[in-house]
């Protein structure tokens, strides 16, 4: 007789990991993956990830880096020669005056908010988080413990976020308000004046802000901000940076933090005990991309700007949907509620399953970004593939 094995225990995992769940956009890239796989042509909308390669002086300088055997450890947020690049850079453009002492670098953008947050924020924190929202704000929050307080912007005035509707939902539990301008997803972009508003009451209040400025630079109004210029409040401000969108160099993992010395040398506490310093050849990457010619980032905002004119006035064509104008980023936030009730389709996930399968165009649902109405769309694609997906999006919507 074979001996009795009992059955394994259920797996149980922290309440922390259980707060949190999986990116949406990472979701609907996998969702589109599995049809690629089996030899279906998607138009892929999902990643917001540009579609330029990294321009030559930067990949030449992680190749000199290999070379020359730049590929030991360095210092947990960056080397001296990255952390100066950064701060010049952003003094440069913004007119900031960081020290070095007030800067680190980390594995992306994503990392540096997540360090933040963990330093920061306690069990029963507030956050006011603008609606709708970057998907992973919501759960960074969450895993540190932390409340959302949401933000409802309208959808008539382009998401815009004002100062007096932030400061309307101020508690004494408020520890943190979470700007993102451009914002991801709607590429909505607030004004200087409103910016400089929320810095200056939360900063009498004791209230970080943290402004996220991952698309600082795909501003299309003309009117380029960052907090970090509001020398005068720096002492509750953090700014998020990433070279990502900037310079085309999302896998390069590559984000930076301007904050107070004291949030600095948490944030490197903490990364020193996960993930360590950046990579090392990355980092050189990063100072050629700083310090080196700016034209890049020039030309690739201008044909942003194409692109962008060219999927609104796409989307606005066809019957039903609705569009605002982004000013900024490379996304459009279409609401598609028009089509609700027809084919089966109840809701912003039941849309792009439906256009995924059936019109195959992969997007994110707007449920991942806090609302009911909406999809996102990157815009950063070939053209071709922006009249690929208007096409098959209006052989779709026609046949409901």
């Amino acid at each position: 007789m074979s001996p009795v094995t009992e059955a394994p225990a259920a797996l149980k995992f922290t309440d922390r990991i259980n707060r949190i769940e999986p990116s949406a956009t990472m979701a609907a890239v996998a969702e589109a993956d599995k049809l690629r796989q089996k030899g279906v042509d998607v138009v892929d909308w999902t990643v917001g990830e540009p579609h330029f390669s990294t321009p030559q002086h930067i990949k030449d300088a992680a190749i000199t880096a290999i070379q020359n055997n730049f590929t030991r450890y360095t210092a947990v947020g960056g080397t001296i020669e990255l952390k100066d690049a950064i701060v010049q850079r952003h003094a440069q453009d913004f007119g900031s005056k960081y020290k070095r002492d007030e800067v680190m670098a980390s594995v992306g953008g994503k990392h540096v908010l997540f360090n933040a947050v963990q330093v920061l924020m306690d069990h029963g924190d507030e956050v006011i988080l603008p609606v709708p929202y970057w998907v992973s704000f919501k759960d960074i929050v969450r895993y540190a413990g932390g409340n959302c307080v949401l933000l409802e912007t309208d959808e008539e005035q382009g998401f815009r976020v004002t100062a007096e509707r932030v400061s309307r939902l101020v508690t004494a539990r408020t520890k943190m308000i979470i700007l993102n301008s451009p914002s991801n997803p709607s590429g909505a972009v607030m004004s200087p004046e409103d910016m400089t508003e929320v810095v200056r009451f939360a900063a009498e209040r004791g209230i970080w802000v943290m402004s996220d400025e991952c698309y600082v630079y795909l501003n299309y109004t003309g009117h380029e901000f960052s907090v970090g210029s509001l020398n005068e409040y720096r002492e509750r401000m953090i700014v998020v940076g990433s070279l990502s969108k900037t310079y085309a160099m999302t896998g390069w993992r590559m984000g930076y933090a301007l904050a107070p010395a004291p949030v600095i040398a948490a944030m490197q506490k903490l990364q020193s005990q996960s993930t360590s310093n950046p990579t090392s050849i990355v980092q050189k990457a990063a100072v050629a991309a700083l310090t080196g010619p700016q034209q890049c980032v020039a030309e690739m905002r201008a044909e942003y700007i194409r692109l962008r004119d060219h999927i609104v006035n796409g989307l606005r064509a066809i019957p039903g949907l609705k569009c605002t104008y982004p000013e900024g980023a490379f996304y459009v936030y279409p609401n598609i509620s028009a089509y609700f009730g027809r084919g089966g389709i109840n809701s912003p996930a039941d849309f792009s399953r439906r256009l995924l399968h059936d019109g195959h165009v992969a997007t994110v649902p707007g449920e991942g970004f806090g609302t009911n109405e909406h999809i996102r769309i990157s815009y950063a694609t070939a053209q071709k593939e922006l009249d690929r997906g208007l096409e098959r999006l209006r052989a779709l919507l026609a046949a409901l």
